[in-house]
């Protein structure tokens, strides 16, 4: 896979301003906000910036924390990890593989068979729906 590298003024031209201050300036869109929060739809979550394919319907799951929730990674080529010590808390954040793009964070309160909730910001992804 190769690498997606921009500077943050080509990021901002190219992304609306909620867009680029979640996915390029580690961000937080409101809980309940988001438009794939309550997505049923059945395809795969691209990342907004690049269209990485980062999670598939069949692992989303209903967490009740107002953020789409995934229980697995669509592949290995899909994201990354961080540690994110900030505001005082220890948790892992999850970026973009292809483009560092911030997602969100995961947490080890997920469901069986990972165990994993993956918490994303709608507004990092794009959905493909299959047809």
């Amino acid at each position: 896979m190769k690498k997606i590298v921009k500077t943050e003024e080509e990021w901002r031209n190219e992304l609306s301003p909620t867009v680029f201050e979640v996915t390029r300036k580690k961000g937080t869109e409101s809980p309940f906000s988001g438009k794939y929060n309550k997505n049923s739809g059945v395809g795969t979550y691209t990342c907004i910036c690049c269209g990485n394919k980062l999670f598939s319907s069949q692992t989303k799951f209903n967490s009740g924390t107002g953020w789409p929730s995934f229980y697995e990674k669509y592949s290995e080529d899909s994201i990354n990890y961080i540690d994110d010590n900030s505001f005082f808390l220890k948790r892992t954040e999850v970026i973009c593989k292809k483009c560092d793009a911030h997602l969100g964070h995961v947490f080890d309160d997920g469901p069986n068979p990972t165990g994993k909730r993956y918490c994303i910001n709608s507004v990092s992804l794009d959905f493909c729906e299959e047809k």
